[in-house]
């Protein structure tokens, strides 16, 4: 309900205004009877939603934003090779300097596509092969639509979950499908139409306008899909589904049919979200939510003027034999044509005596009566409510249980009914509403107008305010269908991931209405049910109805029930159609050919998983859990994993309204700032959203969006924590993992160029023996990796994935491994001993490159198969046992790598690293670029040791000549690792609280510059550190800050608080320095 106005509110008006209401009394709700989509109050959401507008029109910013924004166009390479659609790719031919997204993704998908590397029939093919299945369907997207950053990171989530499994060796389907969209494919195609032949579709036939709707679907309809081949999702598209498609149409009319016969399906008189412009019921996904502080002036299709909203007004009733009055208070002084009774709280001491009482209705001369009822607010309002059955859910409630009338005084064209009188009937309503209020005013009973924040109704597909609206349509009844799904919740049959949306599922599906299904629209699926007229029938009787597959079948059934031969029935289709949720929610088990047993509904069902935003759980997902249950005595899928929903940096759901939404295309290829501005042109938004959404994207995108490509967008969708908070993306974020895929790619060409350097083959992964320190350390943070991947993988937390991934291949291969090998690799061949060590090397990093790429495969798809293909060559493995696509090896396991596992390498390595970023530490104070200086390390025995093991590392990425050990601890040291202390006066950093670096300041740096620079350091990082240390006080007063948030902070504080205390150590020395001289 959205008459803020309106008494009855606060104990019902949750639940009727968001959905379709039934025909029956709901139980009483509960306190958490709304699913708590959004526990902060609507006025607080709007002073957000404000000051974030506020924000973005402002031009404020923070200094940290104008790194990210700054980007330079890279060059873009073609792949120019004549490669005929759907062969493979070329990768004989050089590599090109620097990663390029247009040439890697060239050809690829393609090939993958024919020869059939999606399909589950390869499986058998697979020498890895397990007996298990993975099946899942793609939540299907408008065919109107075009692909958004919501639809990517989902597309992104599934492929990754089902490249992995079909890699594991699972027999894989993953169905593509597209929903017909009945309200939006109609309102386009009728826009249309419009537009090119200046008709509407009143003036073609059904079969005509269908006709036209066809044709345009076959024009447009394969985009999405194209789109979808864009992302590189391995979709098996010989089983591509729409739910228009003949046999998919047959699954809809049995569901129907049976929940008919068994009773789920009824026909009833009941208010429905209705639409005015559409001229139809409308779903509750259709209907958005307008948060209005006061009085707003809207566009509403059908009026040239702009129309007032978010006012209360008050206008007196008449007691009928008595002088005095009842006032009552409305936001739609219109509807009052429809009042047939008065309500009042019976304990309210100001309508004692009113009780029993009649009003007299000024228009109509009606008597209204005065009920009482316990849930009116007194203290809402005058405390009397006006009641409205007809256009109002909770007055709808109250009618039942008052035996109360039910007056239409609004039609389905939005127009005035004759029930209103001469004077407005044919009026449209918000005409009327002036009308009403002159006329009250002239009779001398208007109480006033005054501003009331309110929220409005809209619906998505046209911008009409929704009408609730009473009328003959066909429902679902979904209590025993929703126990069930909360008993299978309960008892572990069905998985719900994040768990807590448990609760949600449990309290929504406990107090769930019966679902409206009628739509009356042209373009869906018709109902099969049939309107009977017997011979003896006249137009006074009851409705008949009768439903079946097909007419012939409904004739019959007819002809049975009402024992008259078929020849004699007249039989008339319910020109409505089914709600396009209804065959959305037949898709996991239509797909696969219900209600025929296919092999596919044999194999596959039910399907493994359902991944989706966590929108849906309502609108689709539980309709799915019901409607699978009850039709096929079977849960649809095993578990629900829900991701978070995607904002835009400045924290705005992205939405068409909001003139925020980025196409995933645009990140892939890249497009200027004038096309985005042009887009949000191209859309009808309201004039502040329009000015919001321009400033906001010259803001954020001054240059445009730069070129990504499909697995850099992919990587950093998956890089989110998806459950749980929501995922504000950047495109920097996009843009840094372009930069890792180029650190990919120069990877590939320095172990191309290693490989290439020698005639002797790389030994198997199991042959490979890790002899040197470093190659010990690098293959066993493989092996760690390995085991991140499987632990995050069977978990769906995709984030640890990708995060472990990129650290191993930046931080482990290129930053360190890489380095310390490029010396080993550049020895002359003239001893056994440097000749093993290098072929110890080419197989080690052969063998971590080619597993890398396979664990980074369900994530980028396309830069992955680019760069194993071109390693292929120097493979161990023999070509005939090797599956032709990266897409089907097995995934990497870490029982192949237990013989690379050292934990105490990787534990004592750590040592190392945070001495080699103290060192270069030292190195850049002192202003020292390509002299290597000797350094002296003051440590512990069992430190000292672990330096001496990987001496060769510390020189290397220390850039030092010499590193001397000093044991302060003579006794306890080795002999072999004593020597003397370093120098005094020597640069000082620290390492832990038992070892320092020591450098010794030679005659050519510059001390005095030294000291300026740490300086200007330090009074740098003080104001950030007291900023930190009071964020840190106030989140230890507030308990509600997550813990993660904390963490984050305290681990900031205290790593700019040891900054400072070595460079406060550091001016020191330098101070004690100048002062000697």
């Amino acid at each position: 309900m959205w008459r803020a106005g309106r008494v009855l509110t606060a104990r019902l008006g949750d639940r009727g205004a968001a959905r379709l209401c039934s025909g029956t009394l709901p139980k009483p709700p509960s306190s958490t009877s709304s699913p708590p989509l959004s526990s902060r109050p609507q006025a607080q959401k709007q002073r957000r939603r404000r000051e974030r507008e506020e924000a973005i029109l402002s031009g404020q910013h923070s200094p940290a934003e104008d790194g990210v924004l700054g980007w330079s166009e890279k060059q873009r390479i073609e792949y120019t090779a004549h490669t005929a659609p759907g062969t493979k790719k070329d990768t004989s031919l050089p590599l090109p300097p620097s990663y390029s997204p247009e040439y890697v993704e060239s050809s690829w998908y393609q090939w993958w596509e024919k020869e059939g590397f999606f399909s589950p029939e390869q499986h058998e093919r697979l020498p890895h092969a397990v007996d298990q299945t993975f099946s899942l369907c793609i939540p299907p997207p408008n065919v109107t639509g075009s692909l958004h950053l919501g639809h990517a990171l989902t597309v992104a989530v599934e492929d990754a979950l089902v490249r992995w499994r079909r890699m594991q060796g699972h027999r894989v389907l993953w169905v593509p499908g597209c929903d017909h969209a009945g309200i939006a494919t109609q309102t386009v195609v009728e826009r249309r139409l419009l537009r090119e032949t200046g008709r509407r579709r009143q003036d073609f036939t059904r079969q005509e306008f269908l006709r036209e709707v066809w044709k345009w679907k076959n024009e447009r309809g394969e985009e999405i899909y194209q789109q979808l081949r864009s992302l590189g999702a391995s979709l098996d598209w010989s089983r591509a589904c729409f739910t228009m498609d003949p046999v998919f149409s047959r699954a809809v009319s049995e569901a129907f049919v049976r929940l008919a016969d068994s009773g789920r399906i009824y026909r009833s008189e009941a208010l429905v979200n209705w639409s005015c412009a559409l001229e139809s019921a409308i779903s509750d996904i259709e209907v958005d939510s307008k948060d209005l502080s006061g009085p707003t002036l809207l566009s509403v299709p059908g009026y040239d003027n702009k129309v007032e909203f978010g006012t209360m007004l008050t206008f007196a009733y008449a007691i009928e034999g008595h002088d005095g009055e009842v006032a009552v208070s409305t936001t739609r002084p219109e509807t009052m044509l429809g009042d047939v009774a008065v309500a009042v709280h019976p304990e309210d001491p100001r309508y004692q005596a009113f009780h029993g009482k009649q009003c007299r209705h000024p228009f109509t001369s009606r008597l209204l009566p005065i009920i009482t009822d316990p849930l009116v607010d007194m203290e809402l309002g005058t405390g009397a409510v006006k009641v409205t059955p007809a256009h109002d859910h909770t007055d709808f409630l109250l009618s039942q249980r008052h035996s109360l009338p039910r007056l239409t005084v609004i039609g389905g064209d939005g127009n005035m009914t004759t029930a209103c009188g001469q004077w407005l009937q044919g009026v449209k309503r918000f005409d009327a509403r002036q009308m009403v209020v002159d006329a009250l005013v002239e009779r001398k009973l208007f109480r006033g107008k005054k501003n009331h924040a309110m929220t409005l109704p809209v619906c998505s597909r046209s911008g009409d305010i929704i009408e609730p609206l009473l009328k003959k349509q066909w429902f679902i009844s979904c209590d025993e269908m929703a126990k069930q799904a909360i008993q299978a919740v309960e008892d572990g049959q069905l998985q719900i991931v994040p768990h807590y949306y448990s609760k949600t599922w449990r309290n929504w599906l406990s107090n769930i209405s019966d679902w409206c299904i009628s739509r009356q629209l042209w373009w869906g699926h018709q109902i099969p049910a049939y309107q009977v007229q017997l011979p003896d029938s006249t137009h006074t009787q009851e409705e008949r109805w009768v439903w079946g597959r097909s007419e012939d079948e409904a004739r019959q059934r007819a002809a049975v029930r009402y024992g008259v031969k078929p020849e004699d029935i007249t039989l008339t289709q319910d020109p409505d159609v089914l709600d396009t949720w209804f065959s959305s929610g037949l898709f996991p088990f239509a797909m696969l050919g219900w209600p025929e047993q296919t092999p596919d509904l044999q194999h596959f069902y039910p399907n493994s998983l359902l991944e989706t935003g966590s929108d849906l759980v309502f609108f689709w997902v539980a309709r799915m859990v019901m409607l699978g249950t009850e039709l096929t005595g079977q849960l649809p899928f095993k578990q629900v994993l829900f991701h978070s929903m995607v904002r835009d940096k400045h924290g705005r759901k992205m939405s068409k309204s909001l003139g925020n939404v980025i196409d995933p295309l645009d990140v892939i290829h890249g497009v200027s700032l004038e096309r985005l501005q042009e887009k949000v042109q191209e859309g009808n938004l309201e004039p502040r959203e329009h000015l919001v959404s321009m400033e906001a994207q010259r803001k954020d995108f001054p240059k445009g969006i730069p070129q990504c490509g499909t697995d850099a967008l992919r990587f950093a969708l998956c890089s989110h924590k998806m459950q749980g908070e929501d995922i504000s993306l950047s495109i920097s974020e996009v843009l840094s993992c372009r930069h890792f895929c180029n650190k990919m790619w120069q990877t590939l060409k320095f172990t191309l160029g290693v490989l290439g350097d020698s005639s002797t083959p790389v030994t198997t992964l199991e042959q490979t023996a890790a002899v040197g320190s470093m190659e010990r350390w690098v293959c066993s943070r493989l092996y760690s990796t390995v085991l991140q991947c499987e632990q995050g993988l069977e978990a769906s937390k995709l984030h640890t994935v990708t995060s472990a991934l990129h650290s191993f291949w930046v931080h482990s291969l290129c930053d360190v491994y890489m380095e310390c090998v490029k010396p080993v690799l550049a020895l002359p061949p003239d001893t056994e001993q440097s000749v093993g060590a290098q072929q110890g090397v080419r197989s080690v990093l052969f063998h971590c490159v080619s597993v890398s790429l396979a664990l980074l495969s369900p994530f980028m798809p396309f830069i992955t198969e680019e760069l194993w293909q071109r390693l292929q060559p120097f493979s161990p493995a023999a070509a005939a046992a090797v599956p032709p696509t990266l897409c089907l090896q097995p995934y990497p396991r870490s029982s192949q790598l237990a013989h690379w596992h050292f934990p105490d390498e990787e534990r004592d390595f750590l040592l190392v690293q945070e001495v080699i970023r103290a060192a270069r530490s030292l190195r850049a104070q002192c202003g020292m670029t390509k002299e290597k200086p000797a350094m002296w390390a003051v440590c512990s025995p069992s430190q000292a040791q672990v330096l001496l093991h990987f001496g060769s590392a510390v020189w290397t990425l220390c850039r030092i000549s010499s590193l001397h050990i000093h044991c302060p601890d003579g006794a306890e040291c080795p002999p072999a690792l004593l020597s003397t202390p370093p120098p005094t006066g020597s640069l000082v950093a620290v390492v832990d609280h038992t070892c320092q670096l020591h450098l010794h300041i030679q005659s050519g740096v510059d001390v005095d510059k030294q000291v300026q620079q740490l300086s200007l350091r330090r009074d740098r990082l003080l104001p950030k550190l007291e900023q930190l240390l009071l964020r840190q006080q106030e989140q230890d007063s507030q308990s509600k800050v997550p813990a993660h948030i904390r963490e984050q902070t305290d681990s900031k504080t205290s790593a700019l608080q040891q900054e400072v205390n070595t460079i406060e150590e550091q001016l020191k020395l330098l101070q004690e320095t100048q002062t000697a001289e």
